[in-house]
């Protein structure tokens, strides 16, 4: 039985990634700060983890080999930037949204070999060529992520491990809003059909869901 790990697994994206692998009877591992009871009610292991806990994240560990690592789990919060306390929320989404992804997926290598994935929930607002501008912080902590799984990346590549950004596109989550372009099921549906085909020649690649590739 394929095993997976997915982190931000109780809401939006995370919990429709969890759905599906679970449902194709993959053994599903899914963290959140808190569960939920769609979570709770698909058969999975759920673990509690506080990406902006360093410690927390520093503890956490699974025993037994990973096929998938989903690095998912993130803040839009906050969207200012002035003044102290949009800059310690600046601080913290840094945290959650490119450091601790980053930390983990290197505690989690020891568990993967070769062909098995690491993927990242990035956005083309993290790409430097984007020049729609506003949402600052969390175009930094983005484009921050997609400098780190680069180099995981490269770290992983003697296992054979494969390492690759995705942008889901707009999608009706809490964070996309009801007006966003497609739904959760379409937009998992597609980045799971892109993961299957992914080979190391893929590794340190920024896509979207589609496969198609994005600029930095």
């Amino acid at each position: 039985m394929p095993r997976a790990l997915i982190t931000g697994a109780n809401r939006g994206i995370g919990l429709e990634f969890a759905r599906q692998y679970s449902a194709d009877g993959w053994d599903v591992i899914a963290t959140a700060r808190h569960s939920s009871a769609e979570l709770d009610g698909l058969g999975v292991t759920v673990k509690p983890l506080d990406l902006t806990d360093a410690d927390a994240v520093a503890a956490f560990g699974v025993e037994g080999p990973l096929d998938l690592f989903i690095a998912n789990a993130g803040t839009s919060h906050p969207k200012d930037t002035q003044g102290p306390d949009n800059a310690r929320d600046w601080q913290a989404m840094m945290m959650v949204n490119a450091i601790a992804p980053y930390q983990l997926a290197q505690a989690l290598l020891p568990n993967m070999a070769g062909g098995r994935k690491m993927i990242a929930m990035s956005s083309g607002m993290g790409s430097i060529s984007d020049t729609s501008g506003g949402w600052v912080p969390y175009r930094t902590s983005k484009a921050a992520l997609n400098m780190a799984w680069c180099n995981l990346a490269l770290e992983a590549r003697p296992r054979g491990v494969v390492c690759v950004l995705f942008s889901p596109g707009w999608v009706k989550t809490d964070m996309g809003g009801p007006g966003a372009e497609i739904s959760v099921e379409e937009s998992v549906s597609a980045m799971r059909a892109t993961i299957d085909r992914l080979t190391i020649d893929d590794s340190g690649k920024f896509m979207r869901r589609d496969s198609s590739g994005l600029p930095w």
